[in-house]
């Protein structure tokens, strides 16, 4: 009752619409899904719209989305190959519109290209009006630009003005022809004259105007400016004083070509604006096409179909596969609804439950953003307003959270959005706590989330939960197939029954001995009877099996630690663990071997891969006797205890003194 409460004080009331929690998007990757589809579209446009894309709500909104998606990937596979244009230029051309910008050669011909572009894709979409209507139908959306197009390219060809751009420009070119011609009649006649003084036979311009090359030391040979001299100065480039006015006529009418150059690329620029609406419009569909193309190339990358989709609370995943995994995964049929809302995975490590939840978790956000999904034909799910997700460790080091304390805070958000529309995800409950409270905390939770109407679906290794799940309406187990021969996971979610850890088969298969595995049975049935602890076998003489003897070397140094005490709670303690016993701490999720037996406080020293940590009695459970593990009861339990060096060292200890000799035993603080 008093974990109901403990549970109920987080509790708040639904509100607002679909929740889009990010903690949720980051634990099932949806930024991969992003990150995936962004690598097929070839516009901004496109990936902009990528960028923007999270799941919906509205059920008929997204039945249209994968419907229009599923067509795209038919088209595909068909081998179509719809022209997109490539929106090269248009992004800066568009937002500088209206604002003054007078456009260049370059952009005109960027516009020009993006106009005979959609020309294309107005075509080409509707060849496919019959077979890809929904497709289709946008390229009917879009506008003609046949007509700005041609505007275009009267004025601009190759990215240069026309001489027919204007009347005016056509004769102001005929005028500066006629002088280039009797400017170069004349620079040929001075280079006859002159040949002996010049570097060599050949005319070139410096800022516009022509010079000769004029050996430096025959400079005042020819009248006329110096305009530059080369590198080595041996050369000097001279506008001779004779082209002078030809020059200054020709530089005139240059300058009468740029101003009616630039009357026409603003007269050309004003055309395009009155087409801004309907350019803008074709750049957005064809910035959806792009998005919508994306969207099913990967779908047949991923082999992606259209789920049916239900409000009814009704997921029915067939051959479902994570769309991200690096190997191609096992398909999975995963079903919840129809009688039950919550789902109870069990298995063994690495069998694949986590997986489950993250296939089940992000193929609804795939689905309800209009992404086809991979698994078979005929897969239903249900549209969910949110999803709420505890899956892996959040334990920081920085603000010292705990295993548990970062999943407790998981749980908390999760109970103040989850109501009857969430589907919501939980892995491994009552981990990194007493089992005991753990449990009753977690079933609580299950118990509050299914009284709200969520859909859950969770994995755990703990009996009482499955237990719970079994006789509880409204639940259902499953587990992760597991091969028993190979000791290898299959990958494979059978439904309506309980798994479990596999433990005593694979330590069967691995060589620990029947009696060791026959007393674990007994053990764990005894736990799963809530008996809550284990009793000790006695030895004949009433002496408890399992604790060292005295008359052994480690057994004197370890009875000094459990000597009886006044405190009748230590002397219980003493009797209840023996040095040697193998336990499992489910905080850290590994085994370990008793070291040193609890004091007064409870407080014991166990190894765990070779360090010795200070952990309560409480914290732990007793996995296998030490009887069933050591050959005898004066068993040296340095073997386990210390490392092979100090081993060797004592041994030469014991048969003569080896100055400079010492052993050094690690700190058990």
């Amino acid at each position: 009752m008093a974990l109901r409460l403990a549970v109920c004080f987080f509790i708040f009331q639904i509100t607002g619409g679909f929740t889009l929690r990010q903690h949720s998007l980051r634990k099932l990757e949806y930024n991969r899904v992003i990150e995936t589809l962004h690598s097929y579209a070839s516009t901004y446009l496109g990936r902009r719209q990528i960028e923007e894309l999270e799941p919906l709500q509205d059920k008929e909104i997204i039945s249209r989305k994968l419907a229009e998606t599923q067509e795209a990937s038919r088209l595909l596979a068909k081998g179509g190959h719809p022209p997109l244009p490539s929106l090269e230029g248009m992004e800066t051309m568009m937002a500088l519109l209206g604002t003054g910008y007078v456009m260049s050669e370059e952009d005109f011909g960027f516009a020009a290209q993006f106009a005979r572009s959609c020309e294309q894709l107005r075509q080409y979409m509707a060849s496919k009006k019959t077979e890809s209507p929904i497709v289709a139908a946008y390229g009917t959306g879009m506008f003609d630009l046949k007509p700005l197009r041609e505007a275009i390219e009267a004025c601009i060809d190759r990215g240069r003005i026309v001489d027919t751009a204007s009347p005016e420009l056509h004769k102001i070119r005929k005028k500066i022809r006629t002088a280039e011609e009797r400017l170069q009649k004349r620079l040929e006649g001075m280079l006859s004259r002159f040949s002996d003084i010049l570097q060599e036979r050949l005319v070139s311009q410096r800022n516009g105007r022509y010079v000769l090359p004029v050996k430096k030391e025959y400079r005042k040979r020819i009248p006329g400016t110096v305009l530059d001299e080369s590198s080595s100065g041996q050369t000097v480039f001279v506008e001779p004083s004779e082209l002078a006015g030809l020059q200054m006529d020709l530089s005139a009418l240059k300058l009468e070509e740029n101003r009616e150059e630039a009357q026409i690329l603003a007269r050309l620029t004003g055309e395009v604006e009155t087409y801004s609406y309907e350019l803008s419009v074709n750049q957005d569909t064809v910035g959806h096409y792009d998005f919508l193309f994306a969207k099913a190339k990967w779908a047949l990358t991923i082999g992606g179909v259209a789920p049916e989709l239900n409000e009814d609370r009704v997921i029915d995943l067939r051959e479902a596969r994570h769309p991200l995994l690096a190997t191609r995964p096992v398909p999975l049929d995963i079903r919840l609804g129809d009688g039950y809302q919550a789902l109870l995975i069990t298995g063994p490590n690495t069998g694949g439950k986590t997986v489950a939840l993250k296939t089940v978790g992000l193929l609804t956000l795939m689905a309800q953003s209009g992404l086809l999904v991979p698994a078979a034909q005929g897969s239903r799910m249900c549209v969910f307003r949110n999803v709420e997700v505890d899956i892996g460790d959040d334990q920081s080091l920085d603000s010292s959270l705990s295993t548990f304390s970062s999943h407790l805070r998981n749980v908390i958000d999760i109970l103040a959005h989850a109501g009857s529309s969430s589907l919501v995800l939980l892995d491994e409950l009552a981990t990194g706590t007493d089992p005991g409270e753990g449990v009753g905390l977690s079933i609580a939770v299950l118990e509050e989330l299914y009284r709200r109407g969520s859909v859950i679906m969770a994995t755990t290794h703990f009996n009482e939960i499955k237990e719970y799940a079994r006789v509880t309406e409204g639940f259902r187990n499953a587990r992760m197939a597991f091969d028993e021969e190979t000791l290898s996971p299959l990958y494979r979610l059978d439904m309506g029954e309980a798994g479990n850890s596999y433990a005593f088969v694979i330590a069967a298969k691995l060589g620990i001995s029947k009696g060791i595995i026959d007393r674990a049975r007994t053990i764990a049935d005894s736990l799963k009877k809530g008996r809550g602890q284990v009793s000790v076998p006695v030895q004949e003489g009433g002496k408890p099996r399992g604790m060292p003897s005295r008359e052994g070397k480690n057994g004197r140094e370890m009875s000094n630690h459990s000597k009886i005490s006044t405190d009748s709670h230590r002397e219980e303690l003493s009797l209840r663990w023996s040095v040697g016993d193998v336990v499992f701490i489910p905080q850290l999720r590994k085994p370990g071997v008793v070291y040193r037996l609890p004091d007064d406080k409870g407080n014991m020293i166990v190894q765990v891969q070779k360090e010795k940590i200070t952990i309560n009695h409480k914290r732990i459970r007793k996995y296998i006797d030490r009887k069933h593990l050591y050959p005898g009861e004066d068993y040296d339990m340095d073997i386990v205890f210390d490392t092979v060096e100090n081993r060797k060292k004592r041994h030469l200890m014991g048969k003569r003194h080896v100055e400079g000799l010492t052993i050094e035993k690690p700190s058990e603080d």
